[in-house]
């Protein structure tokens, strides 16, 4: 494994952090199809239609080419959320990153870089609901580069953001994750994050039972973290 380090993102960084993000949420896709695919009401559909097509028009070749169009319609249809949540980015926090992250001192934007080249990154923004009993940092857009995964980067990022949200007395990180990626559940679920909801992103994600989950990590005071870091926690 070639050596990496954790730097702040500066602002030549940003066609391949976007190139990285984009291409991150363009892999989801082929797991949301089969999610999409194993759900009843798809199953009574693809079934269904074609029946319905013979009952019809009595003709077999109609019925596979419904078959094909339902498909490519599904496919279209797992496309969508992954698309809409990248477009979503790009006019938000992703359109100035260094105006989104690195203008305040409680916010920031790491990535991960590898002989020169940028690998992974990860974003940390405020939670911004004074109804909160505690001041909170919300963990976004966590991803490494496939050909660079199983060595720690993430791991890496993700303990970055929590030594920030320490330092700056924050007292916990929130973040969001899809329901369909495994990889990253288990990682927060090993580095101490608990489930605490789920829920539907955006209304239309409901058609496809496509869930957000939020996890949150509780952090203790600076005093406790010292002392769990000389014993080998956080």
């Amino acid at each position: 494994m070639a050596p990496y380090h954790i730097r702040k993102y500066q602002e030549n960084d940003r066609k391949r952090v976007i190139d990285l993000f984009s291409m991150a949420q363009a892999e989801h896709i082929p797991a949301t199809f089969r999610h999409i695919l194993k759900l009843p009401q798809t199953i009574v559909l693809l079934l269904g239609g074609p029946l319905a097509v013979i009952l019809v028009s009595g003709s077999w070749v109609l019925a596979f080419v419904a078959s094909l169009a339902l498909l490519a319609a599904l496919r279209f249809l797992a496309k969508y959320p992954w698309k809409q949540f990248v477009a979503m980015s790009l006019r938000t926090d992703m359109s100035d990153i260094t105006k989104s992250y690195l203008s305040e001192c409680g916010s920031g934007f790491w990535v991960a870089e590898s002989k020169g080249q940028v690998v992974g990154m990860v974003g940390a923004l405020p939670v911004e609901q004074p109804t909160l009993q505690k001041q909170q940092l919300e963990l976004l857009h966590l991803c490494v580069a496939p050909e660079h995964r199983g060595h720690g980067i993430a791991k890496a990022l993700v303990r970055t953001v929590l030594t920030f949200a320490r330092d700056r007395g924050y007292g916990e990180v929130v973040l969001i994750t899809s329901m369909l990626q495994h990889s990253a559940l288990a990682l927060y679920q090993r580095l101490g994050f608990q489930k605490t909801r789920q829920f539907f992103l955006f209304k239309k994600w409901r058609l496809i039972s496509l869930s957000q989950i939020q996890f949150t990590y509780c952090l203790p005071s600076a005093q406790v973290s010292q002392a769990l870091e000389q014993g080998g926690g956080l």
